[in-house]
């Protein structure tokens, strides 16, 4: 995959984190990024003060370094920052954080040379991956720490993963043919300034949600059947009188999916009951607006990764070098808690479905707990409390990370974006909600199938088929466990979206 900095798509960065694969900075990006870099070794010789690349940094940036001492400046730099803490960062989104920052730095205005570009892409295609600790960043003056973590290895120091192995910085770049690079003048600032670790995991955390999306059309649109639920808070002039996007595509998706539904023709007629829960009758209302928030935030993460977010900012045309800050991670933090507040929505609506599906007294004439000889069996009960602490779980992790702030670095740094663990709760978010997806699938199935003779729609009994390649139907009681955790792979790869074409 050939990286044009500045017009690389997202659907090309989903692959490179689910899927890995070789990369390549776009040749032509070559002399713009030595241009840059010329200018800021003529700075450093110079006497003149500029920041970061012959001073201090942050609250010492008044303190001038000698020429001679500039490589040590660098070298100091990414030692004293890696301080992060925690569980390791996936090796997937590591080798994103690397690619994100390859993007930036071919910008051409970092003033880092290109040995430091080809290093990192040698590194990604190589499988050469920086231990990482996810915990020390509070998303301003860049992701210092994780970054820091990512730029040790570069000079042969910190720890990395190597084919499998964890090893030194120094003895993983030997494996792998690799030379460390020896930092000049700005480089270790250009490495460790910018978002792209908070990017990194906030774009992780939207291709997940991205899918869930996808999941909540497809078990929905189950769930409506198995209820016996209406279609006709789907009928296209609802929505289009309204004129949300995202409300429109998800009726038109559950009107698709449901057509030629046996279970919905059975009771057009005669049904006592005038109206369905919000859980069914509002569907694309919440779906389709969470819908529309995941998509504003994609449009915002595409723009942050492609941007140049590390400080000072080598303006070639201009021959200068200038301050400013754009490593504030402010717009990753913003979209970040936009996806963590969708995420939380689809789970909260899902989760009310399985809890009427269960109801005996609200699923039209399901047995209690879908189980067929309630009382002996239990059923699905847990599997909906499961569901219930889940859904919690994820409305407290929703709860905004951006507007916190606290002063650092000695109040030079007063307010941050708290964007780096905003994004990297996503993960977390994202598993959950794909547990409460999968119960809700099994439901679904489980009340569809009691439906019977009456069929569901061709679409959707394919999905039961898939999902009963894997999970046998619930007769007695059994451990669940294990066909939760399958389905909730079946719903995360995929799967269940795939059988619904």
């Amino acid at each position: 995959m050939i990286l044009t900095p500045g017009a690389v798509r997202l659907d090309t960065l989903e692959v490179i984190w689910r899927d890995g694969g070789q990369i390549t900075l776009d040749p032509a990006c070559q002399p713009g990024v030595e241009a840059a870099a010329a200018l800021v070794a003529k700075a450093a010789a110079g006497q003149d003060a500029v920041y970061g690349v012959n001073t201090g940094f942050g609250k010492l940036a008044s303190r001038k370094i000698a020429p001679e001492d500039t490589q040590t400046l660098q070298r100091n730099l990414i030692l004293s920052h890696c301080c992060g803490v925690g569980e390791a960062l996936s090796l997937p989104l590591t080798r994103l954080m690397m690619t994100l920052k390859l993007m930036s730095l071919g910008r051409g205005a970092s003033g880092v040379r290109w040995e430091v570009c080809a290093l990192i892409e040698g590194m990604v295609n190589a499988g050469v991956m920086p231990v990482i600790p996810a915990q020390g960043s509070v998303g301003a003056s860049g992701d210092l720490a994780p970054l820091a973590h990512m730029a040790a290895a570069m000079i042969g120091e910190g720890r990395a993963v190597y084919q499998g192995e964890e090893m030194s910085g120094s003895q993983a770049l030997s494996r792998a043919g690799l030379t460390p690079v020896v930092l000049g003048p700005k480089e270790g600032l250009a490495l460790i300034n910018g978002t792209q670790f908070s990017t990194a995991c906030a774009l992780a955390g939207l291709f997940d949600a991205q899918n869930a999306v996808r999941n909540a059309m497809v078990i929905a649109a189950l769930s409506t059947d198995a209820i016996m639920g209406s279609t006709a808070p789907l009928v296209a002039d609802i929505h289009s009188l309204r004129g949300h996007a995202g409300q429109i595509d998800v009726a038109e998706a559950m009107r698709d999916l449901m057509e030629g539904s046996e279970i919905r023709e059975s009771h057009r007629e005669d049904d006592t009951r005038v109206q369905d829960p919000y859980c069914i009758r509002c569907q694309p209302q919440v779906l389709g607006a969470a819908w529309d928030v995941i998509r504003q935030a994609a449009h915002t993460l595409e723009v942050e990764a492609n941007a140049v977010t590390d400080n000072p900012l080598v303006l070639v045309g201009e021959g200068r070098i200038v301050s400013g800050g754009n490593f504030h991670a402010e717009p990753v933090g913003f979209a970040a808690d936009m996806i963590a507040l969708a995420i939380a929505e689809i789970g909260a609506i899902g989760q009310r479905r399985v809890a009427l599906m269960v109801d005996p007294t609200l699923s039209h004439d399901l047995p209690p707990f879908l189980t067929p000889d309630p009382g002996l069996n239990s059923g699905f009960m847990i599997a909906e409390v499961t569901t219930a602490a889940l859904m919690s779980e994820n409305k407290h992790l929703a709860n905004p990370c951006v507007t916190d702030s606290t002063p650092t670095s000695a109040n030079q740094e007063d307010h941050v974006s708290m964007a780096a663990h905003g994004a990297y709760r996503l993960a977390r978010m994202n598993r959950n909600l794909s547990a409460i997806q999968a119960v809700e699938a099994m439901c679904a199935a489980q009340g569809v199938e009691a439906r019977a003779p009456l069929a569901t729609s061709a679409r959707l009994q394919r999905v039961i088929d898939r999902l009963r390649q894997e999970v046998p139907t619930l007769g007695k009681d059994r451990y669940l466990a294990p066909d939760i955790e399958t389905t909730t792979a079946l719903v995360r790869s995929g799967a269940l979206v795939e059988a619904a074409q």
